[in-house]
């Protein structure tokens, strides 16, 4: 099979997906353009800032691609390429797609806050505070996964730690010229743009080589600082610019299948079962985010949804970055199955589903003049910045989630736990702690649970819109599956942990949680409609 192929089918299939069903999607929900959103009623400062769409788009984007969208991918390639292309087409369109415009939508119009706070209104308080647990248990996960991604990224490629770190002073710069100093989103892009290539070439002249539990460190001491600045200073600004790095890498992976129309040496299928690791379920959890995230309900309730100019915008951003994370994974399928064989067993164990990825794109852009070191580095360095970006996001909604599970009505006076630096160094430590275990071992883990909290943020969903006296079939449908996915792959999870004590507590209360939840709203459900918001 030819990569040429897959790449315009996956994208034609996008476009019309976007179009028709996206649209759809926006009159079911009730899409209003001319109403306020938070980011106007609420103007903080701080959390609640209006952004251009542009902008938001770069911003959500980053967020939720990280380096989920690869490392899921290559290592579902076990059960061959097809299986996994098909997930990702289906996923994207009817189950992600949704999920990401819904759990945005019922966000603002519930004053940005998160499924979390929409969940006590529809389904009650005890409801909210079981979601708030879960969520923020599986942003833990989110945070160790990915920071031991980037740490070991940073360690088989110091180019793209260097050019990283200056990409830190290039967002402050970028913010505070841009909010601050009245320069235009046009000429701060322009300029941005041509210092983000300027730190990547001082990164690749001079590469910043540390042991991997020194760039630990390091990372959990940024997203504690990240978590608690205001978003108009690092997150909006870096995630905004980083989206380049990663359209170039798109637009270069693309144009390179294009060129090369790489062969693919994987099977198409190999197993149901390979190694005691079944099809069902677990090609669906490891695939993750590059076709259902529950990490995206998260991101689009937790800051898109504080930052959104206009409710037209839900489309493009909610609906439309789901389906280019879809292009980003299947990219990441045909990498793995072009390197293949012994070579990609090489490359896994030596940096893992990142380093196969940058091997691939790398080698695609040699056609087109690129030298592969180049192209594997600046791969390299865009993922890892992606992945810092899902770093410092996920630590800002675990910060929010936690300040609500303890903040009591109509309280005034601020607690360890309800202090935006209190509960962040909670949430940090915790995370710390549990990333030493390894990516490998996290992995599974959190892709069942961040699965599971993509059902769950359906659920909500699909409540919201039975109270609202408005269809929901297409919102049961995905969530009906998810659940089947997410607690067959728990129990399957909780029987290989049992050597691995915190991995099997983690593992049982996520279980227990998700059971009660359920409960939850089926008698949530008999009880009268909410009051309609729409």
């Amino acid at each position: 099979m030819n990569g040429l192929t897959l790449v315009i089918v996956v994208i034609v299939l996008f476009l019309v997906a976007y179009t028709t069903y996206g649209s759809w999607l926006a009159k079911k929900f009730g899409v209003d353009p001319s109403r306020k959103t938070p980011a106007h009623t609420m103007n903080d400062g701080v959390d609640y800032v209006p952004a251009k769409a542009p902008v938001l788009l770069g911003h959500h984007f980053s967020s939720i691609a990280g380096a989920g969208p690869i490392v899921g991918p290559i290592g579902a390639a076990i059960f061959g390429w097809i299986p996994v292309l098909l997930w990702i087409i289906i996923g994207s369109i009817f189950f992600g797609g949704v999920h990401d415009m819904g759990s945005m939508f019922v966000s603002v119009r519930h004053k940005g806050q998160s499924i979390g706070e929409v969940i006590g209104t529809t389904m009650g308080k005890k409801g909210k505070q079981l979601f708030s647990i879960f969520a923020w248990l599986t942003l833990i996960l989110v945070i160790a996964a990915f920071a031991n991604i980037v740490a070991n990224t940073f360690v088989s490629v110091p180019e793209a730690a260097s050019s990283s770190m200056l990409f830190i002073v290039l967002a402050i710069l970028f913010g505070y010229a841009v909010y601050r100093k009245g320069v235009s989103l046009g000429l701060g892009t322009v300029i941005g743009v041509a210092l983000l290539i300027g730190a990547i070439v001082l990164g690749t002249a001079f590469p910043l080589a540390l042991s991997k539990n020194t760039w630990m460190v390091i990372l959990l001491g940024y997203i504690f600082v990240a978590s608690v600045t205001p978003v108009w200073i690092l997150l909006q600004p870096r995630d905004y610019l980083n989206s380049f790095l990663l359209y170039a890498m798109l637009i270069g992976g693309v144009v390179g299948v294009v060129i090369m129309r790489p062969t693919l040496q994987l099977s198409g299928v190999t197993a149901f079962n390979v190694n005691g690791s079944y099809l069902f379920p677990m090609l669906f959890v490891t695939v993750a985010c590059g076709a259902i995230s529950g990490f995206h309900s998260l991101v689009g309730s937790g800051t898109t949804s504080k930052q959104l100019d206009n409710e037209k915008d839900i489309k493009v951003i909610g609906y439309g970055s789901m389906l280019i994370e879809g292009v980003l994974a299947t990219l990441a399928i045909i990498t793995a199955a072009y390197v293949s064989g012994g070579k990609l067993t090489e490359l896994l164990g030596n940096g893992g589903p990142v380093n196969v990825f940058s091997d691939g794109l790398g080698s695609f852009m040699t056609s087109f003049g690129l030298s592969f070191t180049i192209g594997k580095s600046f791969t390299a360095l865009a993922i890892s910045a992606f992945a810092m970006t899902t770093l410092d996001t996920a630590t800002r909604l675990a910060r929010f989630i936690f300040q609500e599970m303890f903040t009591k009505e109509n309280q005034t006076k601020e607690t360890v736990f309800t202090n935006r630096y209190g509960s962040t160094a909670i949430t940090v430590i915790l995370a710390g702690s549990l990333s030493f275990y390894g990516w490998g071992t996290v992995w599974p883990l959190f892709g069942s649970a961040n699965q599971l909290l993509a059902a769950l943020s359906l659920l909500a969903l699909a409540v919201w819109l039975k109270k609202n006296n408005k269809t929901n079939k297409f919102v049961v449908i995905p969530m009906i599956f998810m659940f089947s996915v997410t607690l067959v792959a728990l129990a399957i999870l909780i029987t290989q942990s049992l050597s691995q004590p915190i991995l099997l507590l983690f593992s049982i209360i996520l279980f227990i949680l998700a059971i009660i939840l359920i409960l939850e709203a089926s008698k949530s459900l008999k009880t009268e409609k909410i009051s309609d918001i729409r």
